[in-house]
């Protein structure tokens, strides 16, 4: 018999919201989180805006010593494991910890602390060579993206599978596929899984600066990010962290746990094409909408909302309706389609986490969060991407898609969990 995979406990650390709850509130109304960089003085930057989180690890509970062993990414993504573990009422002296596991995704690990004491042992970048004697004794776990996931094992005492997915800005998909995966094979009953990435340092704020990804509209941050509008011209960078309580279907239901929704299907695809380039019709992310389709048994047709990748650039608006169009077929036309990324920005390899989240809270909600900014539509974009007020619907089947550097191409299919 199919073990099936259940979404029971959300924790989420975004833009503009320092919870679950608060996350849903923001996104259901359409209001952008996106604001002039805090962080460091970006003056010299061409893109001077960004989706930061409002956290405070003092008030998270976080220790002296663990504010200054962990990176930025890693509190996330602790915060949010400690949220969605009390969220689904997690007892864990109660379940076998050798059947719990951790996946976590993530794009680029440990970089905030890692420019920060590289910036040190290089006295500001004057020293060519560097003295290790400098080095803060915790510089291995900021090299090593691996141990941001041993960090949420160890948080909630998970000694079953572990695994730190790494696959640009799809991470946060893949990390929830991987433990759909293992659930669904028997390795595991309970996985929390999710992704985190605090990207907002000046290193990775020039890197995309470099290739002109991200919009230079810093006059106006909280309409800058404007997905599958005609004026769009670039991506929003920011940060954030969401993880999930992932379930084997009769395991949750022994312990009356809350369903959110069920993971039925996934896949992703490598385009082989090129590192940041996408091909116009959109190929490789059809493949893989197919083969998630299938694994959940659903139809094209059964499809009731599309969480769109939705970045604000140019080549992945087109490359994604193009998508859509030749997976789902003429239903297409009748799907509505959105993205959050209007609200929160791109927070790279932790975004499809975060995104998921929100598909799961749409069920839940039955509303489709909207695409805001969305006022003056591109007119070879011919779907309806659910411009700037959220809809009611009654979502059973929902399709979440995600694109990466490196050619990465995923989606999932999500569904109406037991009530």
């Amino acid at each position: 018999m199919k073990r099936r995979v259940v979404i029971t406990g959300l924790g989420v650390r975004a833009p503009g919201s320092r919870n679950a709850k608060e996350f849903w509130e923001l996104i259901s109304s359409g209001t952008s989180a996106v604001r002039a960089i805090t962080l460091f003085d970006a003056s010299g930057f061409r893109s001077r805006i960004a989706g930061e989180c409002d956290f405070d690890p003092v008030a998270e509970g976080f220790s002296a010593q663990e504010i200054r062993r962990l990176d930025r990414g890693a509190q996330l993504a602790v915060a949010a494991a400690r949220e969605a573990v009390a969220d689904a009422g997690l007892d864990m002296d109660r379940i076998d910890p050798h059947r719990t596991g951790t996946s976590v995704g993530s794009a680029i690990g440990g970089t905030m602390s890692v420019a920060q004491e590289y910036g040190v042992l290089s006295d500001n970048g004057r020293k060519w060579l560097l003295d290790h004697e400098y080095a803060v004794p915790h510089m291995y776990n900021y090299l090593i993206p691996t141990s941001l996931a041993a960090e949420v094992a160890w948080e909630i005492g998970a000694e079953g599978p572990v695994a730190l997915v790494s696959t640009g800005c799809t991470a946060g998909i893949e990390s929830v596929s991987h433990a759909a995966q293992l659930i669904r094979e028997g390795a595991a009953d309970v996985m929390l899984a999710g992704a985190s990435d605090a990207p907002i340092s000046p290193i990775c704020v020039a890197s995309f600066d470099a290739v002109k990804a991200t919009t230079p509209r810093n006059d106006q941050p909280a309409t800058a990010s404007r997905p599958f509008d005609r004026t769009r011209n670039g991506f929003v960078l920011a940060e954030g962290s969401a993880m999930l309580v992932l379930e084997e279907l009769d395991h949750a239901r022994e312990r009356g746990a809350h369903v959110y929704a069920e993971i039925g299907g996934w896949d992703v695809r490598a385009n082989a094409f090129h590192m940041t380039g996408l091909r116009a019709e959109g190929p490789e992310l059809a493949k893989a909408i197919e083969v998630a389709l299938r694994m959940a048994e659903r139809t094209p047709e059964q499809v009731d909302y599309v969480n769109a990748h939705g970045s604000g650039t140019d080549q992945n608006d087109r490359h994604e309706t193009d998508a859509f169009k030749r997976s789902l077929g003429e239903h297409a036309y009748r799907t509505p389609v959105s993205s959050i990324k209007s609200m929160i920005g791109h927070s790279l390899g932790s975004v499809g986490s975060v995104e998921i989240a929100a598909c799961a809270l749409a069920i839940e909600n039955g509303v489709i969060p909207p695409t805001a900014n969305l006022r003056e539509p591109d007119p070879e974009l011919d779907l309806d991407y659910v411009p700037l007020t959220a809809r009611p619907a009654q979502l059973r089947t929902v399709l979440k898609v995600g694109s990466g550097f490196g050619g990465f191409q995923s989606a999932m299919v999500l569904t109406e969990g037991e009530r």
